[in-house]
């Protein structure tokens, strides 16, 4: 049996967001999954490679080389795969290109949480950081929200006009708080330790997507923002001890797992019930979700004539 092997171009020019927030909600329709992540150092190099097992979904193994070396080379610091594997027999099914996965997982965790949470008619979005993953979530929220005017904010002005040239009907914003303040939807993607939004500064009906923190010691809110409003997750697995953004306020008792309202297994209870609550959701990604959207980029390509 041949292996199918996706490049990105070609396969993102397969893909639909609205199509792949369907796959990621038939996902969790599923047994829970089984996830494990390991690395492996070599001085300031690292191999990650994360695992997830769906029954029904088979398994995915997305590994990811990081040489921050490389960057005096021109070359790409983060390079990778993921690895599907059958669910019947566990033979290897396609080798899918790592930022293709990692693109529209991450922009579609956080996409398909807006779906459920942000106002319907939320028309002004305020996307903080220019990098990589913004241009992500300028699509994804850009499909799902066609008539919204969209903001963005980064540390360095520069960043953020070539990401407003680079994108119709978006903006620079220039004051962080009084973007925050009049945007229906903030969607924040950045590297920070130090929480850059302030519960403060929400307003009723806001819906708050954080993104970027990834590690113990980064955070991108403050304590306000959380106890101001109605906190989700797509997994409590992957989120509440091991990410900054809810482990640091729920180790100094700032809130409690009792105010993590529900993850993404957990459909009832993953809605807004009001149009003036605010509602913030943590994106974590996990394997289970680069298992999730690797099954629908393979089917995708697959259906492909």
């Amino acid at each position: 049996m041949s292996v199918t092997v996706i490049p990105f171009a070609e396969g993102e020019a397969r893909l639909d967001w609205h199509a792949l927030c369907d796959a990621i909600e038939r996902g969790h329709q599923r047994p829970k999954a089984e996830i494990a992540d390991s690395f492996l150092y070599r001085d300031k190099d690292t191999l990650l490679s994360r695992a997830a097992w769906i029954d029904g979904l088979g398994l995915a193994v997305k590994s990811a080389t990081i040489f921050p070396g490389n960057a005096a080379q021109n070359h790409p610091m983060v390079n990778g795969a993921v690895s599907l594997f059958s669910d019947d027999d566990g033979t290897l099914e396609a080798i899918i290109d790592f930022h293709l996965v990692t693109k529209w997982k991450t922009a579609g965790d956080s996409l398909y949480a807006a779906q459920r949470l942000a106002r319907p008619d939320s028309r002004s979005i305020l996307i903080v950081g220019a990098g990589t993953v913004g241009q992500s979530l300028r699509q994804a929220y850009g499909a799902a929200f066609p008539n919204a005017t969209f903001f963005i904010w980064n540390r360095t002005r520069s960043g953020a006009v070539a990401f407003a040239n680079s994108n119709e009907n978006t903006n620079v914003a220039d004051n962080l708080e009084q973007a925050v303040r009049a945007a229906d939807i903030v969607t924040s993607a950045t590297m920070s330790t130090d929480p850059l939004l302030q519960g403060a500064w929400f307003q009723p009906g806001q819906h708050i997507d954080l993104i970027g923190a990834y590690r113990p010691d980064m955070r991108e809110a403050d304590d306000a923002a959380l106890q101001r409003s109605r906190v989700f997750v797509d997994s409590r697995d992957t989120t509440l001890g091991h990410i900054g953004e809810l482990k640091t306020p729920l180790a100094t008792g700032a809130i409690t797992e009792g105010d993590i309202l529900a993850d993404f297994y957990q459909p009832e209870q993953f809605i807004r019930q009001s149009a003036e609550e605010i509602t913030l959701f943590k994106n974590g990604g996990g394997a289970h979700l680069d298992l999730m959207v690797s099954r629908y980029i393979l089917e995708k390509w697959l259906m492909a004539p």
